[in-house]
């Protein structure tokens, strides 16, 4: 049975979504602050972390920085009242695999969740025929590492920023559809999940800003394209 962490401080709703996730054939450990959710992730295995924003002790945007120390490759959804851009955007920086707004919908959460752990179920069962190791104008990427090596400096991706930047390599020079890469990495092509992607792509760009060879270009209503000149 898949085992969930659920870590939300308002005691009746917490319940009430632990009870129905358990009604779906969920385990779920239910913990009403970020401090100790952070000492039941320490000791127990999950598959996703479902964590409220607002809490006290220890917020959830923390809460998911001690997690993805721990395992960076943990799914995460925030659940959160507040609907600012702001929060939205922090959420999507810290590598959030999806982002509820309250209220919602039980089944709506239901969704998600299978979203997220078919999504990542299959990230984790890639087509081998697809590289795990990139070579570029001087760069080295491991994608199964999540390393990136410039110039005898190393440096670590988020498991969003690789499995974007993987996307990207494969269609070098060609067109990747905005379509493409929301339902292979985010399972759903919504704003929310097209705000994600957009960030990621950011984060990219500034990793390669001081490379003249290399560009990632939007596409307009299409996608993106990553223009690779020399990749001597």
């Amino acid at each position: 049975m898949i085992n969930i962490l659920l870590v939300e401080d308002e005691a009746n709703f917490g319940a009430v979504l632990r009870d129905y996730l358990q009604l779906n054939n969920y385990q779920v450990t239910l913990c009403d602050n970020g401090a100790d959710g952070l000492k039941a992730f320490k000791t127990q295995p999950f598959r996703l972390c479902i964590l409220d924003i607002m809490m006290p002790k220890m917020d959830g945007f923390t809460l998911a920085k001690k997690i993805r120390e721990i395992n960076s490759d943990m799914p995460i959804i925030f659940l959160t009242a507040r609907s600012m851009k702001e929060d939205i955007h922090q959420g999507f920086e810290l590598g959030a695999d999806d982002y509820i707004t309250k209220p919602f919908d039980s089944e709506e959460l239901l969704y998600r969740v299978k979203a997220v752990l078919k999504r990542t179920s299959s990230e984790n069962n890639q087509d081998e025929s697809i590289p795990d190791e990139f070579n570029f104008c001087g760069f080295h990427f491991n994608y199964r590492l999540h390393t990136i090596s410039y110039k005898g400096e190393d440096s670590r991706l988020s498991p969003k920023e690789a499995d974007l930047l993987r996307l990207l390599l494969v269609r070098k020079n060609d067109l990747l559809s905005r379509e493409e890469a929301l339902t292979q990495l985010w399972g759903d092509d919504n704003y929310f999940n097209a705000r994600s992607m957009d960030v990621f792509i950011s984060k990219l760009r500034k990793r390669f800003k001081d490379v003249p060879e290399i560009s990632i270009e939007n596409v307009h209503g299409k996608g993106f394209r990553m223009v690779i000149e020399n990749n001597l």
